[in-house]
């Protein structure tokens, strides 16, 4: 019965807002993810959506993508998107890894965005961090010449971590990042952990050519 339902069957019809590919297993043509030569900007993990529709909100001349494994957030931020008739944001539901290594296209990305994610904190799980090596080869794959990724969390060793592995690839350049740098909404988890009186840590990160 699961399988007959139309949102459970691949390819499937997509919901309004959302992005599904015509193909899961190669790359996808720029066309298919942004119009013209519009700046495209990727939100890794997308959670409820509120990053993604405050930056589709105050820059309607780029397209944004926000990625979400799991099908209740994505059906609820389809119906955001819908609501507020934002034409320049979509959802696709999948891992954010799998979608970086393995769906888009090369040299298509102007920034792409990795927001709070899990920071596996005991050493036995270090592995699982998505900042590892063949992530940032495939993340600069991805953008476009002097484009940019920008890594945001709360966890000081992951923080760490995560510039120390950016040093050992060593092609990118880092770029300074305050507050007041751009405008950058804040997410539903970065306004709880700074209630809690927690500090944010930037990595703002430019490919090198």
């Amino acid at each position: 019965m699961i399988a007959t339902q139309p949102y459970n069957i691949l390819p499937r019809p997509a919901m309004p807002g959302e992005l599904v590919p015509a193909d899961y297993f190669r790359k996808m043509d720029r066309p298919e993810i942004c119009r013209d030569d519009r700046p495209l900007e990727i939100d890794l993990g997308c959670g409820d959506g509120k990053f993604l529709m405050e930056m589709a909100r105050e820059h309607p001349e780029r397209d944004f993508i926000g990625v979400e494994r799991l099908l209740g957030r994505v059906r609820k931020v389809c119906k955001k998107i819908t609501k507020r008739g934002l034409e320049n944001a979509q959802v696709l539901r999948l891992d954010s890894r799998y979608v970086v290594e393995w769906l888009l296209p090369e040299s298509s990305v102007s920034r792409l965005h990795l927001l709070c994610p899990d920071p596996w904190p005991k050493f036995k799980h270090h592995r699982r961090r998505v900042m590892q090596l063949d992530f940032l080869e495939s993340v600069r794959t991805c953008l476009r010449p002097g484009g940019e990724f920008l890594f945001m969390t709360d966890h000081e060793e992951y923080y760490q971590w995560s510039v120390a592995k950016v040093a050992a690839y060593g092609k990118f350049e880092i770029l300074e990042w305050t507050e007041d740098t751009f405008f950058y909404p804040k997410t539903d988890f970065q306004l709880q952990w700074e209630a809690e009186g927690k500090s944010m840590f930037r990595l703002r990160c430019r490919r090198v050519d």
